[in-house]
């Protein structure tokens, strides 16, 4: 079985348990050696369920894991409620174990299904922009081939060491205080043109860029296209979490070509009241989290 089919038939599953839990309660709690009456919060538990079983039979086969993962929150919670019950000599101890059995099996197929779905979803994001500096192709070019000038510019990059000619060694700045790192290896280099890149394996963000350095027709300017592409840590979950939360990609790269071409025509980026040595105000942990997605 597909896991799209398997999450649909666990979206019915939801669905069917939901209306037991929302119509019959009292009947449900009897069921699994609940004694006190608690409908209140069995109808709330029907809801959720209600909510995740919709979720998953609407959605499109691309976005399913959402919903998965909503479902693995919720049997979290109910084996959490059910464990309470053992503490309560009114209840059916020999019937909560066995509900309590069946939860454990369904969240497991939850978590499976949830896991593979994030696996199958994810897919690489490519971010692109241009800007034009009034610099020669050359100059830029022999100004950006040395990646230890990139955190200059580049404000979620804390360190980049060249290792050799072609490899270097990246840091960002992760959410919390934490770090990210990554080794890069250049695939392509033109000199005063084309730089192309990309991690190597086992970085902690899979990426990969390429910049280009193209004379404008005017004589006095070159246009500097970038992309760059990613794969978001920790798959679609995590990138929608850093879309909800975060700064766009495409913005955060906007933001870096326009300090670089500051810094290129001016000799510095300028700050506002109050920032420090050229570096922009302190970064939410969901904006630096954001920004590591989308460093190359």
């Amino acid at each position: 079985m597909k896991q799209q089919d398997l999450a649909r038939a666990l979206g019915w599953f939801s669905i069917g348990l939901g209306v037991a839990e929302l119509l019959a309660p009292r009947k449900f709690e009897k069921a699994i050696g609940v004694r006190k009456n608690h409908n209140g919060l069995t109808r709330s538990y029907g809801l959720r369920e209600l909510t995740a079983g919709i979720g998953l039979l609407a959605a499109d086969e691309k976005k399913l894991s959402p919903w998965m993962w909503s479902r693995v929150a919720g049997d979290v919670l109910d084996l959490a409620s059910l464990g309470s019950g053992f503490s309560s000599e009114r209840n059916h101890k020999g019937k909560l174990a066995l509900a309590s059995a069946a939860v454990l099996g369904v969240t497991v197929a939850d978590i499976l299904c949830s896991v593979q779905l994030t696996k199958e979803e994810t897919e690489p994001t490519s971010v692109r922009r241009a800007v034009s500096i009034r610099k020669s192709p050359q100059e830029l070019y022999q100004f950006w081939r040395n990646f230890e000038n990139l955190p200059r510019f580049m404000y979620h990059l804390e360190a980049v060491t060249v290792t050799d000619g072609t490899r270097s060694h990246w840091v960002a700045k992760g959410p919390a205080k934490t770090k990210v790192e990554w080794d890069a290896e250049i695939i392509d280099d033109e000199p005063n043109h084309l730089i192309a890149w990309q991690s190597l394996p086992g970085s902690d963000v899979e990426n990969w860029g390429t910049i280009r350095f193209d004379p404008a027709q005017n004589g006095k300017e070159t246009i500097v296209h970038v992309e760059l592409g990613y794969i978001p840590p920790g798959g679609a979950l995590g990138a929608i979490v850093a879309k909800l939360f975060g700064e766009a990609p495409e913005q955060q790269i906007k933001d870096d070509l326009r300090h670089f071409k500051q810094l290129m025509e001016t000799g510095e980026i300028p700050t506002t009241e109050g920032q420090s040595a050229g570096r922009a105000k302190s970064a939410t942990k969901y904006e630096s989290y954001v920004r590591d997605l989308v460093s190359a």
